[in-house]
């Protein structure tokens, strides 16, 4: 079983805990929940299948059953937080402290650069601009954007892709993707892009002063059923898909540009609030 600073969702890594204790022994769910102070014998499945929370209480009888102390301890103390926060600025804090704790223990939070990655569109920007121009200093590629950026704001963006080695550096001064594309599905990745859409949207905005021959913004506003919902979705994934393909084929790139595709309700659920009144 990995080391649990190597997990961000605590319900996966209590699974795995049950399962490795399962693998070597008669271990089962009415024994792990038993352990761990709780009188329904299900109640830690429960928990793992997401159906139900730990209190303050529960983490600390859980974490004494599987024996955490130390450092590991603190750790799961914030991933229950991180995976069972209210709102994202709780969760956002919660992540932190896990790679707090990991930093000061030497070990590496998976996906943590990723999270770091997303945490400001300069990252992604400056990852597909420093490429375009070979000798540039920070200060001239700061130039280029269209938002307000600092060369300093640039040269930090760039030592942390280069730290992380989502930019080479090459002999000449030169900077180099190391991979055509960065992905992450985990949750952390999940939050820190909730935060760089509303940066991205925030930057669409002032786009629009730019002339119409240099951007494309179009929309619609429509009633659609769930099924129909589903249907656009998909629809906006695949064409999405086709436009990653184009630009991961484009050999002679001249600019940045950032697509954002925004499907959001303006109105509540009419059947859930005719339910309601029901």
């Amino acid at each position: 079983m990995k080391p649990i600073i190597e997990y961000s969702n605590f319900r996966q890594y209590l699974l795995d805990y049950y399962e490795e204790r399962k693998r070597i022994s008669a271990f089962s769910w009415r024994e792990f929940s038993k352990i761990a102070g709780f009188t329904s014998s299900s109640y830690m499945k429960v928990v793992c299948d997401g159906k139900s929370k730990l209190s303050k209480i529960g983490v600390e009888r859980v974490a004494a059953a599987i024996g955490l102390t130390g450092f590991e301890l603190d750790y799961f103390r914030a991933m229950v937080k991180f995976g069972q926060a209210a709102n994202e600025e709780t969760k956002k804090a919660a992540y932190r402290d896990m790679l707090a704790i990991a930093k000061v223990h030497k070990v590496r939070v998976l996906e943590g650069d990723l999270f770091a990655y997303y945490d400001t569109w300069r990252n992604p920007m400056m990852r597909e601009l420093a490429p375009l121009m070979p000798g540039a200093t920070p200060g001239e590629m700061a130039k280029m954007c269209y938002a307000e950026t600092s060369a300093q704001e640039v040269r930090e963006s760039l030592d942390f892709l280069t730290r992380t080695g989502l930019l080479k550096k090459e002999k000449d001064g030169a900077f180099k993707q190391s991979e055509t594309s960065v992905s992450g599905t985990p949750d952390a990745t999940r939050l820190a892009l909730r935060g760089m859409h509303r940066q991205m949207a925030q930057l669409a905005a002032p786009a629009l002063e730019l002339p119409a021959t240099e951007r494309n913004f179009s929309g619609v506003t429509m009633g659609v059923s769930r099924e129909s919902y589903d249907r656009i979705v998909k629809a906006l994934d695949d064409c999405r898909r086709q436009i990653i393909a184009i630009a991961a084929e484009d050999k002679g790139i001249e600019q940045v540009y950032r697509l954002n595709l925004q499907l959001f309700p303006l109105t509540k659920s009419i059947k859930e609030n005719n339910n309601e009144k029901a």
